[in-house]
């Protein structure tokens, strides 16, 4: 983990850098496909809509076409907010699934798609404006920015690439490291002095003020991403973790050395 700068603004990818809800779907769409075989391959109109809106409960890959499972079965957006944790794993036991599995299928159907048509991959993608730009007038400044995601870092990679943004491959950690966030961040924190640390993920940014070696780190909730209206204002209220605004994080100032 060792690097040559002092400071380090640590970053998620989907829901601060990148917003591929359409992606998501579409691949969540094709593994549930692969593992309940609908009599249809054409998603209902609804299911998409109703997905995007709860995107906010999804924390890795393979939640994804359970959450494309439990609408199909007529599971409301009402039930699945409070209790998705309950619900995902009453699919996986109902069925006698692995959530290792089910990731690695989604895994291999994103590989497969991009290894036979990477153009409409990457076109189910957009970046949050501004973001690419500000990523870019970091490097090789005294803040180094990194990626922390729960997505695999190769995907995470190539999209960056199509934007022209070149990481060196150990600013990029990815789910293959198989460690959680706030692990990754107190390796940082052994090797640095300032650390930020942009996550739309409440719970995330929750579970690392429960580490007590990392209570230096700068704890922001990105309002543009994949959160609700109720945990912004629960960030709003929370000590520790200031709610940011897309403006507030690509202005020059953002953050101070």
């Amino acid at each position: 983990m060792k690097a040559d700068t002092s400071s380090i603004l640590a970053l998620d990818f989907d829901g601060v850098v990148c917003d591929g809800l359409i992606e998501y779907f579409e691949t969540a769409w094709r593994t549930y496909c692969q593992v309940w075989h609908p009599s249809s391959p054409t998603p209902p109109e609804e299911i998409a809509a109703s997905f995007y809106r709860l995107r906010p409960v999804i924390e890795t890959g393979w939640e994804m076409p359970i959450l494309v499972k439990a609408l199909i079965e007529g599971i409301s957006e009402q039930e699945i907010l409070p209790k998705w944790g309950e619900i995902s794993q009453s699919f996986l036991q109902k069925d006698k699934l692995i959530a290792a599995d089910i990731a690695l299928k989604l895994d291999q159907i994103r590989d497969q798609w991009i290894s036979t048509d990477l153009e409409s991959w990457l076109n189910l993608h957009r970046f949050y404006p501004g973001v690419v730009e500000k990523i870019q007038s970091l490097q090789g400044s005294a803040m180094q920015p990194m990626i922390i995601t729960t997505k695999e870092g190769r995907f995470v990679n190539q999209l960056l690439q199509q934007q022209g943004v070149e990481m060196p491959a150990k600013s990029i950690i990815g789910k293959e490291s198989k460690r959680p966030k706030h692990q990754v961040l107190k390796e940082l924190m052994a090797e640095r002095v300032n650390l930020w640390f942009v996550e739309d993920r409440l719970k995330t940014l929750q579970l690392v003020q429960q580490q007590t070696h990392l209570t230096a780190v700068k704890l922001y909730l990105a309002d543009w991403g994949y959160n609700t209206a109720s945990e912004r204002e629960q960030a709003r209220q929370t000590p520790g973790i200031e709610l940011i605004s897309l403006s507030t994080f690509t202005q020059n100032n953002f953050p101070s050395c």
